[in-house]
């Protein structure tokens, strides 16, 4: 039996084409960010929902996580993974600005 090749864009397109996980990765692109700010920052998204999106985005190594103790807070920014995705956000913000902002 075959192996089936696998396809780089299908597998990022796992990842990212979830639900907010892009919006996740654009609003760090501004720098580290608490729970609260990004959930703000992305307005309709629950706590359970963006919990389980940076976990997920966590688990891929595009986000990481970094707790600080006095006072208690979370923080999250992207891994050098992650800021290797910002040449696919410049390029969907070109595609939106020529296509949706008409």
């Amino acid at each position: 039996m075959r192996q089936r090749e696998v396809c780089p864009v299908v597998e990022a397109i796992n990842i990212l084409g979830k639900k907010w996980h892009l919006a996740i990765v654009h609003f760090l692109f501004d720098g580290p960010k608490g729970f609260n700010e990004l959930k703000r920052s992305l307005g309709a998204i629950s706590s359970k929902t963006l919990s389980k999106c940076l976990k997920e985005l966590e688990l891929q190594g595009i986000v990481k996580r970094k707790v600080y103790n006095s006072p208690i807070r979370v923080e999250y920014s992207l891994t050098e993974k992650g800021e290797e995705l910002r040449e696919l956000e410049n390029a969907l913000r070109r595609w939106g600005e020529k296509w949706l902002l008409r």
